[in-house]
């Protein structure tokens, strides 16, 4: 079997060709066509060069949300940002409801860099709809909001920790069992 690549010529005989007498119909195979890979084929961080001086939406591993302009990134998917917006999202609705009301608040950050590891999910926002405020979320101080995300991120810890350990009772194990043990 042969090793061919991308950038080697079809073969005479080959499927491109229609076989070692042309095409069915006895006409000279057509022309090859220049062999380009599609964007899709792209799974590097060359797929930012399309995104480059766009709006973006990036949620990073920590759990912050920022808005900005890309200006640059390197081949490890470093980010340059220009225009950054951190939003954060507090809820004061009851949990059970399926429609989330709450508060979010803006700050500016300016120039941001991302480094390229902590970027969980990246996606370009549109502009028609970037004006639009979130549903049900009223906007507030900064500090009130921050104050609230934090209470209800000690929460939610305090609850999967409770979790984690009657888990751990039924034999289960967890990759932060060990801090509950001690």
């Amino acid at each position: 079997m042969e090793n061919l690549t991308i950038h080697d010529p079809p073969q005479p005989g080959g499927p491109q060709s229609g076989g070692p007498m042309g095409t069915a119909s006895g006409r000279a195979p057509a022309a090859p066509q220049s062999q380009q890979l599609p964007p899709q084929m792209f799974t590097t961080a060359a797929q930012l060069l399309d995104l480059t001086d766009k709006k973006l939406l990036l949620c990073l591993r920590d759990g912050r949300k920022l808005t900005g302009i890309l200006r640059s990134w390197d081949q490890f998917a470093n980010l340059v940002l220009q225009s950054t917006v951190e939003r954060i999202y507090a809820t004061t609705s009851d949990p059970k409801d399926p429609e989330p009301k709450g508060i979010y608040a803006d700050k500016l950050h300016g120039i941001f860099l991302v480094r390229g590891e902590n970027v969980l999910l990246l996606g370009e926002i549109d502009l028609d709809k970037d004006d639009d405020l979130p549903k049900n979320f009223e906007k507030a101080e900064y500090s009130v909001v921050e104050k609230l995300a934090k209470e209800q991120k000690a929460a939610d810890k305090v609850k999967e920790k409770n979790k984690l350990r009657k888990l751990a009772t039924l034999g289960f194990e967890g990759e932060n069992l060990g801090d509950i043990l001690l």
